[in-house]
């Protein structure tokens, strides 16, 4: 499934543009899994190498990872740079449910 497709969705997707190389991006993956544990289906969580998808993260001006973005129906509806809770998280994407 493309990129184009996959934020398409009528269910909130939340995009995190990490490296491999990145102290912050690791301490922010068990914060994904917890999200994911507790929002189930109601949140789609995708993560893309910034290093492995250089057009994709040129096309969203991504400058510093992690970079979390939230897509609904194919439009950005949030975006930030940096390490958030799950409860920042669960906050931001209840907002678009």
């Amino acid at each position: 499934m493309k990129f184009s497709e996959i934020i398409q969705s009528e269910t909130p997707v939340l995009i995190d543009f990490y490296a491999t190389w990145c102290g912050p991006c690791k301490t922010l993956m068990p914060t994904l899994k917890e999200l994911k544990k507790e929002l189930r289906d109601s949140v789609s969580i995708i993560k893309i190498d910034v290093d492995k998808n250089q057009e994709l993260a040129s096309k969203f001006q991504v400058r510093g990872v992690p970079t979390l973005m939230l897509f609904k129906s194919g439009e950005m509806k949030w975006r930030q740079s940096g390490v958030l809770t799950v409860a920042q998280l669960k906050s931001v994407i209840s907002q678009y449910k």
